[in-house]
């Protein structure tokens, strides 16, 4: 198949492109800086002059470009967010995988330097300006909106998108009620997918909540907080359950949801381990032979507690703050079967925090270990 991946300097996106790569498939790799994209897939050094600059909008017009290290390989400079490149990038696809998310602080929008030449109108081009500046739910929409329209005036058969796992009836924290996303940040996953499956109907998406993973942010907060804090002080957040899941099996998910035979369903998946955050922390201390006694607080404090754990692990507060928001209950898969319909077995969240220590450690110490 002809697939192309956005995101793909990303973390899931980066693991995504070799596994598709090996199947034989061609794919087409997008983002908005080719240089960060082949620093990510290891086609250039990441200490290297091209991918520590980047390439500018203007410094070359977007289009393929030929990877020979990866056969198969083509890397594609665009932006979802603004329209420019989709065009070129989504034309003969027949899989688009979308994995664009946008919490990190809005990034100065530049307009291109051949506004005739875009796809996007000029009002739309002026939308995406205010937006750039606005906060990340209006990114996320814009940028989905943007997406799910090239992809059907290209003639996609279908957008494999993975996003967040949403609270169901019952789950919520105390004093939450209803049934809805219950934060920004999962009412804005809940609301790309919408778009997305509404364009093309024949798409897919993937619900996960943490994904266990050497380059996973979330699962990197986790271990910076059990390196750096001589004592686990844990919000009343520490007691929700999820199921958290390896990179690897994710991966193969979303490798099998390109031809399944789950067309416009929504699948959640997890692991096979349903745990605490509270014991998630301790589990992790425990595979770092570190020893971390732990003290829970009966508030949530939210904003201070997201403030102080970005602090902690060096992390963007306006990243770390929408993750933390949605931690107001149980937030747990559906019994969807989704692994069985992928055909995909899971690895056990000791296995994946084993295995992602392991590759963090092959490119960076971990102090506590």
């Amino acid at each position: 198949m002809r697939i192309l991946v956005t995101g793909a300097s990303g973390f899931v996106g980066s693991l995504l492109v070799p596994r598709l790569l090996r199947d034989g498939h061609v794919v087409r790799a997008l983002g908005r800086s080719p240089a960060r994209v082949s620093a990510a897939l290891a086609l250039k050094p990441p200490h290297s002059d091209a991918a520590r600059v980047g390439v500018l909008p203007g410094d070359a017009p977007p289009g393929p470009r030929p990877a020979p290290q990866l056969k198969g390989l083509e890397v594609v400079r665009g932006d979802a967010l603004t329209g420019e490149g989709l065009a070129e990038a989504l034309e003969g696809i027949e899989v688009a995988y979308y994995l664009i998310h946008s919490m990190e602080r809005p990034r100065a929008f530049p307009l291109p330097p051949d506004a005739s030449s875009q796809t996007a109108w000029p009002s739309d081009r002026s939308r995406a300006g205010r937006a750039s500046a606005g906060p990340f739910t209006e990114r996320e929409r814009l940028a989905a909106d943007s997406f799910a329209a090239a992809a059907a005036r290209a003639g996609v058969r279908r957008i494999v998108y993975l996003g967040g796992l949403l609270p169901r009836a019952g789950e919520l924290g105390p004093g939450q009620g209803g049934t809805g996303p219950a934060s920004r940040h999962l009412a804005s996953r809940a609301e790309v997918e919408r778009i997305l499956l509404g364009a093309v109907p024949g798409s897919v998406a993937l619900r996960a909540s943490i994904v266990i993973g050497a380059r996973s942010r979330s699962f990197r907060l986790l271990v910076h907080l059990v390196e750096r804090l001589p004592v686990l002080t844990l919000p009343a957040w520490r007691r929700f359950h999820t199921q958290p899941i390896d990179a690897r099996d994710v991966i193969e998910m979303l490798v099998a949801a390109a031809s399944a035979p789950v067309a416009g369903r929504s699948l959640d998946v997890g692991g096979p381990d349903v745990l605490t955050y509270g014991e998630m922390l301790t589990r992790i201390a425990d595979l770092m032979l570190v020893n971390r006694p732990s003290l829970g607080l009966p508030l949530s404090v939210t904003p201070v507690a997201a403030r102080v754990a970005a602090a902690l692990a060096g992390e963007d507060p306006e990243l770390v703050l929408p993750l933390m928001e949605g931690l107001q209950g149980d937030l747990l898969p559906a019994d969807d079967h989704a692994a069985e319909l992928l055909g995909v077995v899971l690895h056990t969240f000791d296995a994946a925090v084993e295995h992602a220590l392991r590759e963090w450690e092959a490119s960076e110490p971990l102090a506590a270990r």
